[in-house]
């Protein structure tokens, strides 16, 4: 039996979890167009590598990955590229991005599939599918995963985590995904233990998800494989956020990762399980990501999951669910207590998105005003990241960023625990995010600075060393024709007959000037009467 370990803080809210999890997975019906933005993972956005009037195939790729960190994306279904612009998607700021609109032909045709032996190919090549097929962390960041198996320079990785805790209230995707799939999920888990050739692998459930656990467990016994020994599923105590990335890690491991440092710097890698059953769909089958399990629940007539194409418009996804009830006042995207509202139900379902809550007064009352803080403390007592939240709201609010990140604001997590016990009501996680985006803009207009300043001291530089350059070449240049002069006076060659006669015309044109001169002077003094 493994002895776990506790993380600092965390809260206990509402799970509301059976709601939603006790229906099957419904597989959702065609679109009759997607909406497939370049912007769905962390990183460079995609590259667009189709142009408007094409004709793509289910599984064809629209955009390559453009940079280390980028993955690629995918037409969700076959048809016609009918717009490549600006359109709303899901994201807390309610901007636009670049999309990719494909009017579908009905024909839902795939492209050819190619697996691959992921036992004898090279690990590149594996991580190179792995890029190419658009696999990212499905758990909220969207991390390719190609960069988070690729070891580089760390060395050896001891611990291999999945994640299956789903700790936010309301999401049940992945515990219905190890309900009904857990064995396609080992698959993908074996590719991952595969390239990182980790001592253990462990799988983290949280123990409100009996089923789930139930399930990954017999297929893990049943496993014959050299690693099957060292793959453990382990029940987890159910407290938010233990699904967080460092909380799950601590939980597990007892490991701590270092402020500013990522797990892999402790020989850890954490992925989720849901992108482990991508992995396995496109190393085993060839199948890129296209589609994905995400929960609509709240205020609808019937809370289920659905496995539905990337680009459907939300609201079509609402109406699977039977639609939201009268009373529904806005939409969440995600879990209550790290999710955002949603501003355009026209916006299409991403890679990162899990979740739509409809929400209504009563499930979730609207917040009282805040009021001044009292120092109660209850927020540091809560925080995962064992951070001082008032501290940090005080710098943020007052903008002395410096003092912010002298308390470590970037290890925060915006769990949300401060906001859920804070007596006042002070929307703590929203200023911590405004200073985190300060912060960040103050180092790019820095960086900026110092790269124009690079380019100016660049110039003056190049300017200073083209004039050295111009003296140096006129002093030899001059140094030269002297050279010249006094090798010709000294072998005593005569004048070029052409620079003499040119000089005796100059004189001669002189003399005469003179002469003239004279003879002007000489006549006006002849006639000059002198006074009576």
């Amino acid at each position: 039996m493994r002895t776990l370990q506790k993380f600092h803080g965390g809260v206990h809210p509402p799970q509301h979890k059976a709601e939603s999890n006790c229906l099957p997975i419904l597989a959702a019906p065609l679109p009759k167009r997607v909406i497939v933005p370049l912007r769905q993972h962390l990183g460079t956005p995609a590259k667009v590598h189709v142009k408007i009037g094409d004709h793509v195939l289910k599984g064809q790729m629209i955009g390559i990955a453009n940079g280390y960190i980028s993955a690629a994306v995918h037409a969700p279904t076959s048809g016609t590229v009918s717009a490549i612009d600006l359109h709303a998607i899901p994201h807390p700021s309610g901007l636009p991005d670049l999309c990719i609109r494909i009017e579908a032909d009905g024909e839902d045709r795939w492209i050819e599939h190619q697996a691959v032996d992921y036992k004898t190919a090279d690990p590149d090549t594996v991580r190179a599918v792995l890029r190419d097929a658009g696999i990212v962390g499905l758990g909220g960041a969207a991390f390719p995963t190609y960069v988070k198996l690729n070891p580089g320079q760390q060395g050896k990785i001891r611990t291999l985590v999945l994640n299956g805790a789903e700790c936010e209230p309301w999401i049940t995707s992945d515990d219905v995904l190890m309900r009904e799939r857990a064995a396609e999920i080992v698959e993908g888990i074996k590719i991952m233990a595969h390239l990182m050739q980790p001592e253990k692998v462990l799988i983290g459930i949280e123990d409100n998800k009996p089923e789930a656990i139930a399930a990954m467990q017999a297929v893990c016994r049943s496993v014959n494989l050299e690693q099957a020994a060292n793959f453990e599923v382990v029940p987890v105590p159910t407290l938010y956020p233990g699904g967080g990335e460092k909380q799950l890690i601590k939980v597990l491991t007892g490991k701590e990762v270092p402020s500013g440092q990522r797990p892999l710097n402790i020989g850890v890698v954490c992925a989720n399980v849901a992108t482990a059953y991508t992995v396995h769909r496109a190393i085993n089958h060839g199948e890129p990501v296209i589609s994905r399990i995400v929960t609509v629940t709240g205020n609808v007539q019937r809370p289920q999951n659905f496995e539905v194409l990337i680009g459907t418009p939300l609201g079509e996804i609402i109406q699977l669910a039977g639609g939201a009830a009268a009373d529904t006042s806005h939409y969440l995207i995600g879990g209550p207590m790290m999710g955002f509202d949603l501003t355009n139900l026209d916006a299409p379902l991403t890679k990162a998105t899990n979740c739509i809550i409809a929400a209504s007064p009563a499930l979730f009352p609207p917040k009282p005003a805040a009021m001044p803080c009292i120092r109660c403390g209850q927020c540091a007592q809560a925080c995962p990241a064992d951070l001082q939240p008032q501290e940090l709201f005080w710098f943020s609010q007052s903008k002395n960023f410096d003092k912010a990140c002298a308390y470590n604001l970037f290890d925060c997590i915006e769990c949300g625990c401060c906001d859920y016990v804070c007596p006042s009501h002070i929307p703590l996680v929203s200023y911590f995010r405004f200073a985190k985006s300060e912060i960040a803009m103050q180092n790019c207009e820095k960086a900026a600075a110092e790269q124009a300043r690079e380019h100016f001291e660049f110039k003056k530089q190049r300017e200073e060393r083209e004039k050295q350059e111009k003296a140096a070449r006129m002093a030899e240049k001059a140094a030269a024709a002297a050279a010249a002069k006094a090798a010709a006076t000294a072998n005593g060659e005569a004048e070029d007959p052409a620079i003499a006669a040119k000089k005796a015309a100059i004189q001669a044109a002189v003399e005469r000037t003179k002469a003239k001169k004279a003879e002007a002077a000489a006549a006006a003094s002849t006639n000059t009467t002198e006074p009576s």
